[in-house]
């Protein structure tokens, strides 16, 4: 089997739309930390829309914050013409928030497995990886290289492990008139130290600019929206996810905030070696506090029983939103707006932590 997952560079027009509402939202939880927020942004062309729906008591200047993350980017903001919608939340959805009721319905999903550090699957750390050096690249040799770029890395697996790096596929942003003979070699330098040795073989597949030039990027080649790069913030689409944006939601919103949960209690279950492979779902209904239904799968490779790790989550963790954002809350959503959510090998992540292993293993095996 031959597993492939994509992630794209800080200058994509999908990701820059991520950014820019993440930027906006970090803004207002600093100034007010009871902010809801829900920003949705459109780039095309010269064309950036913010959108969506906002209650905070924060004094911001929408624009001015999109023209500071465009050129945090490497953009040059002075280019972009900036549209704002904005309104307060429906009074109808805040009935069930104030009450600590979660901010949409929905299902959440959060994914553990071991082989790497990261405890996420190889194909997605591996191009997040190469997405990071990428960017690294284009922001040093800024004559040659564009802003828009993305990746990708095809893993084969024999018995669930994995074996070798199959394809490795870079799609980079170059500057007008710069032939390939002046830029592959830095292309195949971030490639070769990002991959690892111990997984290249001499078949591998290195596909550069596939289609021969991509001269022409970001906004000007494409649109972007918000939450179209789903994946690329989880788990490189090999988990499920339930299909709700992350980006410019504030953690009322269980879109964000469950999914974010739900990793936290999976990565959990696995540093607790009770499986070694582990998926935790769960529904919300808007306005309620308690979850519909919390379902976990771990691919057969469970020490115990699903039903009786059901039972020892439900006595560990508390799935209302307001516990929620007080046990993994955060207020840097910008950090997050690039490379991935999730999977992050940082200490300043909540839901990364591993601090219940020792009490999920005495309930587990002192009962």
């Amino acid at each position: 089997m031959i597993k492939t997952s994509e992630s794209v560079l800080r200058g994509h027009p999908d990701k820059i739309c991520d950014q820019v509402a993440d930027y906006i939202l970090t803004e207002l939880i600093k100034q007010d930390k009871d902010t809801r927020a829900g920003i949705e942004c459109l780039i095309k062309d010269e064309l950036l829309v913010i959108a969506g729906e906002v209650t905070t008591k924060a004094v911001v200047d929408y624009s001015e914050l999109a023209k500071a993350c465009l050129e945090d980017i490497g953009l040059n903001s002075t280019e972009f013409d900036i549209l704002e919608k904005i309104s307060i939340q429906s009074s109808d959805i805040a009935l069930g928030v104030d009450i600590g009721g979660a901010g949409d319905q929905g299902i959440m999903y959060g994914y553990v497995e071991t082989g790497t550090n990261e405890l996420m699957p190889l194909p997605i750390v591996l191009s997040r990886r190469l997405a990071v050096g990428l960017d690294e690249l284009n922001t040093k040799e800024t004559d040659i290289f564009g802003k828009d770029g993305k990746c990708q890395v095809s893993v084969r697996y024999e018995n669930d492990l994995p074996i070798e790096i199959t394809a490795v596929v870079v799609s980079l942003q170059t500057k007008p008139g710069i032939v390939r003979d002046s830029y592959e070699s830095f292309i195949r330098k971030v490639v070769d130290e990002s991959i690892p040795n111990e997984l290249v073989n001499v078949e591998r597949k290195i596909l550069i600019n596939p289609t021969g030039e991509f001269v022409k990027g970001g906004s000007y080649a494409d649109s972007g929206l918000t939450g179209r790069k789903l994946q690329c913030d989880s788990y490189g689409g090999l988990a499920l996810h339930g299909g709700g944006a992350w980006s410019g939601k504030d953690f009322s919103k269980v879109d964000r905030s469950a999914s974010y949960y739900a990793r936290y209690i999976a990565k959990n279950i696995v540093a607790s070696r009770l499986t070694s492979k582990c998926e935790i779902g769960i529904a919300y209904t808007i306005g309620i506090k308690e979850p519909v239904g919390v379902s976990i799968n771990t691919f057969g490779t469970g020490a115990i029983t699903e039903e009786k790790l059901l039972e020892v989550i439900y006595q560990v963790f508390n799935f209302e939103p307001k516990s929620i954002i007080k046990e993994i809350g955060t207020n840097n959503f910008y950090e997050l707006s690039s490379y991935g959510h999730v999977g992050v090998l940082t200490d300043k992540l909540p839901w990364e932590r591993i601090d219940k292993v020792n009490l999920l293993k005495r309930l587990v095996y002192d009962n």
